[in-house]
């Protein structure tokens, strides 16, 4: 479900690297050549120009893109040119370092990747930053959060399929009990939804919604300003149903009304090789409106061009 295309016959990373120092070149920056080359690589292509690209004029792509860009085209073009472990390695320690109660990446990152992908993040993030992931997170957050954030981002959850519902049936009575004495931080909510598998995940919550007559998100939206209930919603969401709850995240940031300026360029960057076409799917169902349509009335000039060719629309 992906959206990034890709050309049946590609230019080898050198050709490639020529048309991007073309790019770099002369007075102006040649801005689309930089797109129809990097906005149409996977990640294992964009990963064998910066190793070309390092080898013939001797400093990494990302140096001259820093240089020759600049904006929110910037900021995607660098996101999107990162592997995807370095690139979330990145989010990671910014959403660590300057956490706040209503930021949802670290939750993003956790529950919206898979298990080996999470542990490639925190051997990447070892690697750049010289510290743990979870020693950061620790470091900057703090009570209830804490809590829930640092288990959930060590967590290397069971991938495989199977389901035990003898368990989701006590464990949606364990969750509905906490809820409904409002013990939402206890040590048995937050060991439920940071160790079980999403499958298994999936079963409890549907049966706590057939014992208990409410979808669990429901009864956890006792307080919609608490942030901590907010941010038990969103690792619910993000295990069931990650396209709607990354399909919400960009259409509040393209309404202006959310509180992470950033959304749209971390989403597109993020998932473009992932499921964005499902999320734009969600979006159009949601708003009736394409979201190629929205992304060109709230956004402009070559950061547009970059989203639209990520969103695999080429037309502007």
């Amino acid at each position: 479900m992906a959206t990034l295309t890709v050309p049946h016959s590609i230019p080898s990373p050198q050709e490639d690297c020529e048309q991007l120092h073309k790019a770099f070149e002369g007075w102006g920056t040649n801005e689309n050549l930089i797109i129809s080359v990097l906005a149409h690589r996977n990640a294992a292509q964009r990963k064998a120009i910066r190793q070309a690209y390092q080898a013939t004029y001797g400093k990494d792509l990302l140096e001259s893109l820093l240089h020759e860009t600049h904006g929110d085209f910037e900021k995607l073009l660098l996101l999107w040119t990162l592997e995807p472990s370095e690139r979330d390695a990145i989010l990671a320690n910014e959403a660590a370092t300057k956490w706040h109660a209503a930021n949802r990446v670290l939750i993003e990152i956790a529950c919206a990747r898979s298990s080996e992908e999470l542990f490639i993040v925190r051997r990447a993030y070892h690697t750049q930053f010289k510290r743990s992931l979870e020693e950061d997170v620790a470091a900057h957050t703090k009570g209830d959060f804490r809590k829930l954030l640092v288990p959930l981002i060590s967590a290397y959850r069971y991938e495989g399929a199977e389901v035990n519902m003898h368990l989701a049936k006590s464990e949606a009575k364990l969750l509905h009990d906490k809820i409904s004495d409002k013990a939402y931080s206890d040590e048995e909510v937050i060991r439920v939804l940071t160790t079980r598998s999403k499958p298994q995940l999936l079963a409890t919550f549907n049966q706590y919604k057939n014992e208990f007559g409410n979808a669990i998100n429901k009864d956890l939206k006792s307080d919609p300003k608490d942030d901590f209930l907010a941010a038990l919603r969103a690792v619910i969401r993000l295990i069931c149903t990650p396209e709607k709850y990354l399909e919400k995240v960009v259409r509040l940031s393209l309404n202006k009304m959310g509180t992470e300026e950033t959304a749209l360029t971390r989403i597109v960057a993020t998932r473009a090789e992932v499921d964005l076409k499902l999320i734009k799917e969600v979006y159009q169902s949601r708003n009736s409106v394409p979201l190629e349509k929205a992304v060109k009335h709230d956004t402009h000039r070559h950061y547009e061009d970059l989203v639209l060719a990520l969103l695999g629309c080429e037309e502007n």
